[in-house]
């Protein structure tokens, strides 16, 4: 059975940047009423049981599987390896993967979509995607019915995605462009760290680019940085030029986070480069610093042949961007 109804749109119509500001407020309202009604008996549970989770074995065929098809994987620090297999174990244990479009889920593909999500959770406290309880996943890219209005006539029609991710706790994959993007970790484009990215910011209810922040204090910072990075970015985008962050995230701020996501885990020298504040507010909320890892490594290559039919509509993609 591979039946879903999504509710709404991620594709959202244009949001000015200060919307970013507005919604702080709110986030911060949400955050500070959740802490209190959420109940110290369900998180101290919920955590002993993830303790337990992570001290299980880890099948050195995961490993193999991490090797193969998550490039990040050899090239991070010991530690944050182990955080990773920990936060592996939680995922495959809480969360239900589905085939759809005749797509057989293989354990390949549910550890390979565990450790691409579990690169977001690295090295901070988190409730491992507290909401999401379904992985839904494509052989490539797939179609869904899209309603709209003019407040006249009500049209249908057909639109082509390769990922959504859901409030209501489901993300939609390609797999076809999750491999994609995991066997290139140079090129900024990445669906799954960006759907993952699109959870991370629905955790207080709705994606707006302002994802649950450890403090009260960090709000206006990432409200002010955030609000004139995604106004800087629109601008160049709408003239036609190149950068650094891809012209997705002009879309409005829920984007804009996912794909600068994208852009601070795979391309994280030249964001810090040409956005210097961004980076250290994405820093700051993932508690990483991608440049340290990648400083004077070469890249390796993973392993495993990419077909060319996945690589069809990449060819032209040099992935360095430009911010002049």
């Amino acid at each position: 059975m591979c039946q879903w109804h999504p509710d709404g749109s991620q594709e959202k119509n244009h949001i000015g940047a200060t919307f970013f500001l507005m919604m702080t407020t709110a986030a911060v309202g949400i955050l500070v009423g959740g802490l209190l009604v959420g109940g110290a008996f369900w998180t101290t549970r919920r955590s002993r049981r993830h303790r337990a989770l992570r001290k299980q074995h880890f099948p050195e065929k995961w490993e193999t599987i991490l090797k193969k098809h998550v490039g990040h994987y050899e090239i991070l620090p010991e530690r944050l390896r182990r955080d990773l297999r920990g936060h592996i174990q939680i995922f495959l244990d809480e969360k239900s993967f589905e085939g759809c479009g005749g797509l057989e889920v293989t354990e390949e593909m549910k550890v390979t979509i565990a450790g691409l999500a579990s690169m977001l959770l690295l090295n901070r406290k988190t409730h491992n995607y507290p909401d999401l309880k379904t992985v839904i996943i494509y052989p490539s890219g797939y179609k869904v019915e899209n309603t709209s209005s003019n407040g006249i006539t009500v049209s249908e029609e057909q639109q082509g995605r390769l990922g959504e991710s859901w409030d209501h706790g489901t993300v939609v994959l390609s797999w076809s462009d999750v491999t994609l993007g995991a066997h290139n970790i140079e090129d900024g484009h990445n669906l799954a760290l960006h759907e993952f990215a699109h959870q991370l910011d629905q955790e207080h209810g709705v994606a707006n680019g302002v994802p649950m922040l450890e403090r009260k204090s960090r709000y206006t910072t990432w409200a002010r940085v955030l609000s004139a990075e995604f106004e800087r970015h629109q601008k160049r985008t709408n003239k036609g030029k190149r950068t650094v962050i891809d012209g997705y995230g002009a879309t409005n701020p829920a984007e804009f986070f996912a794909v600068t996501t994208e852009t601070f885990f795979e391309k994280p020298h030249q964001l810090k480069s040409k956005h210097p504040e961004l980076y250290a507010e994405l820093k700051k909320y993932y508690h990483l610093d991608p440049v340290e890892w990648t400083e004077g490594v070469v890249i390796p290559e993973v392993s495993g042949e990419i077909p060319a039919w996945v690589m069809k509509g990449h060819e032209d993609d040099d992935g360095k961007g430009a911010d002049e």
